[in-house]
């Protein structure tokens, strides 16, 4: 009973370490990487894609995205959509291909990154919080089950939740140096 309650508590905090994560990579920094295109919505076909699934993305050089729509004919629609992401780029349309140039960051747009990366990290740490206190409800609602048991199990789940805050902190840390990078 204790264990599958600390199994099932993992499983949901790594799922909030995951997603914090995944923001992070969406946020650049001084390098192009093809995943920071992943928030971009494109309209295709009357609904919404994600860029993954409409077009090829690339980065050839450090400062250089290249994207490829699958379907040759929306690419306007692809530039479009990247144009308007609020990721402050400025596509540029060559034949099929999409080169989308980054920007040299200045120092008042990497604090404002380095903001919203704080923000995905806050949000990370309330997703392991949120599964601590769902696993201590459930522990404390067990019946047969001595005090003392549910005292290490208590615990071992709030080392389990130091540990996967720790990750969070790690990742952040290191995306924030990234970006403070010149």
């Amino acid at each position: 009973m204790i264990q599958n309650i600390l199994k099932d508590c993992k499983v949901a905090m790594d799922k909030g370490v995951e997603a914090a994560k995944r923001e992070f990579s969406s946020v650049r920094s001084g390098k192009a990487n093809p995943s920071m295109l992943d928030t971009v919505k494109v309209e295709m076909y009357g609904q919404w894609m994600a860029m993954n699934q409409v077009a090829n993305v690339s980065a050839p050089e450090p400062r250089l995205l290249l994207v490829t729509p699958f379907d040759k004919g929306q690419v306007k629609a692809v530039e479009k959509a990247i144009r308007e992401s609020n990721l402050g780029l400025d596509p540029s349309v060559q034949g099929h291909i999409i080169r989308v140039p980054l920007p040299a960051m200045n120092e008042q747009r990497r604090k404002e990154l380095a903001k919203l990366l704080h923000q995905y990290a806050e949000d990370g740490r309330i997703a392991v919080r949120h599964a601590r206190t769902a696993a201590r409800d459930a522990l404390k609602k067990l019946t047969g089950v001595s005090e003392d048991d549910v005292k290490h199990a208590e615990k071992d789940l709030q080392k389990l939740h130091d540990d996967e805050i720790a990750k969070i902190e790690a990742a952040l840390k290191a995306k924030e140096a990234e970006i403070m990078e010149v």
